[in-house]
């Protein structure tokens, strides 16, 4: 397998859709599908019509017909719903789901990975977050059945995913320990999930499937070594993310400190040691504010196997941030307006989130004060554990008094918002609520977002991922540096048979 030199960055909630993916994939490089709240986006392009037809192809050739068919009668609109109409809603998530709750979840995944790799042989990955723990059993299988290649996880020590990987590749049952706030150093919660139950039959009908690479996102060495001592499987690499990154943020290392307008400080404690990295043997890529060409240059020089990156393809043509939007913010990246704030609290999940500034987007004070609390998709709720009853959920953005009476501090409320309902209003699928509102978008970018108009040519309005990608090598074309031979080296140095 050839290591990429550029890794597509895995940006949700679905804009780094199948189409983004595929691009990026079809040019050589790493394409990588979100696998973030798959199921209300697949809901979406059906209620919406879904022009051309992909989704209802890529249904029609889900190994198990019966569910995929179920789910296309169920939601395909011909024509697309109403403006004013609401989609319609799933339940959340419990360590209990229902059958069609995984069935949804797993399908949702299928169609996104099915389409990036379809009628092309590039590789194609899924990105998904440890944070967001419930969903990732079907999500992955998901993935598995439309033969994802890797599957790279952040937002957390994912010790568990690669074993998971080697059982799911077998359709074997799986559980996966899920955090519990309360729970007692005996306790083990865990969510369940087994291929032959959800599709009787998986097994005989379609065979062993292949185990992909797994790539988790990691920033700092300790990080690193944790997992290759305690991961339940093979690790085939790390992707190393700092603080510049768009989307989530991992902590500052030691006491929260902020800066003079309220943004977290890092420090030296912060930086990762790339020589200890090296020492480890795995291929590794460099990721937040990386998406410059002399940077890809600088990262091989300290022999990462190539780079991630994120920011530059969210504004391309072919990602899943809503056009409107995608326009208005590359217009104020052209002007030189732009501005992204890494928000200490914004997050239900209490790492750090980088927000770019916009007009009309949560970001305003105003927006976001009239926006009603509301948590009825969950996929950042929490677990508590009950004295009595087992276990209920809890989201630090649902409505304050809620989050109170389930036991949460109102502390923690302050400032958050919720991302899920958000991030999909972001991808063009925002929420009517019963109350009538409309759900507003929040986007998020890494430091970069200052550069990216580079990338628009004279007298055009935007970019393609192609363009991002003929960017990112120049430098390496320029000096007639052979890609495939220095992807061959590091691998022998690695002493390694990727």
């Amino acid at each position: 397998m050839t290591l990429p030199l550029i890794i597509q960055g895995g940006m949700g909630i679905a804009i780094s859709n199948w189409r983004l993916a595929k691009a990026v994939s079809q040019l050589g490089q790493l394409g990588v599908v979100s696998g973030s709240a798959l199921s209300p986006v697949l809901i979406g392009r059906l209620m919406d019509g879904d022009a051309e037809g992909p989704v209802r192809r890529a249904l029609s050739h889900f190994p198990f017909q019966e569910p995929a068919q179920k789910i296309a009668e169920r939601y395909y609109v011909p024509g697309g719903k109403p403006p004013q109409a609401p989609y319609k809603k799933i339940p959340a998530y419990t360590v209990q789901p229902p059958k069609f709750l995984d069935e949804l979840t797993v399908i949702a995944n299928f169609v996104e990975v099915f389409l990036a790799k379809e009628g092309h042989p590039g590789q194609v990955g899924i990105n998904l977050l440890e944070k967001v723990q419930l969903p990732n059993l079907a999500s992955l299988y998901g993935a598995l059945l439309a033969g994802v290649d890797f599957v790279l996880m952040g937002a957390g020590i994912p010790v568990q995913i690669a074993g998971i990987l080697d059982r799911l590749a077998e359709h074997q049952a799986v559980t996966y320990r899920i955090d519990v706030i309360g729970a007692a150093k005996e306790d083990d919660y865990r969510i369940g999930f087994d291929p032959e139950k959800i599709f009787p039959g998986a097994a005989q009908q379609v065979g062993r499937l292949k185990r992909p690479k797994f790539l988790p996102i990691i920033s700092s060495v300790i990080l690193a070594q944790a997992l290759l001592k305690r991961s339940e499987g093979a690790i085939d690499g790390f992707v190393i993310e700092g603080p510049l990154a768009g989307g989530h943020n991992a902590p500052p290392r030691g006491p929260l400190k902020l800066n003079e307008i309220g943004e977290p400080i890092y420090g030296e404690k912060d930086e990762v040691d790339l020589e200890k990295i090296k020492q480890l043997g795995l291929p590794f890529w460099l990721a937040g504010n990386y998406g410059q060409p002399q940077q890809l240059q600088k990262a091989l020089a300290a022999g990462a196997a190539g780079i991630q990156v994120g920011t530059a393809f969210a504004l391309c043509d072919e990602s899943g941030l809503e056009a409107g939007l995608k326009q208005a913010l590359l217009l104020k990246v052209l002007q030189g307006q732009v501005r992204v704030f890494t928000d200490p609290v914004a997050s239900p999940t209490s790492f750090p989130f980088k927000v770019v500034q916009l007009e009309g987007s949560i970001s305003e004070p105003a927006i976001y004060e009239a926006r009603p609390r509301l948590c009825n998709l969950g996929f950042l709720r929490n677990a508590y554990k009950r004295e009595v009853g087992g276990l209920r959920y809890r989201c630090p953005a649902e409505p304050v008094a809620d989050y109170v009476e389930k036991g949460g501090a109102v502390e923690d409320t302050v400032g958050r918002t919720c991302l899920c309902n958000n991030l999909l209003a972001t991808a063009g699928f925002p929420q009517r609520q019963p109350n009538g509102y409309l759900e507003k978008p929040i986007l998020t970018a890494g430091d970069d977002l200052v550069n990216v108009g580079r990338l628009v040519k004279p007298g055009e309005t935007s970019y393609s991922a192609q363009d991002v990608i003929n960017y990112l090598l120049e430098e390496i074309r320029r000096t007639a540096q052979p890609a495939v031979s220095h992807l061959t080296a590091y691998i022998k140095s690695c002493n390694k048979e990727y």
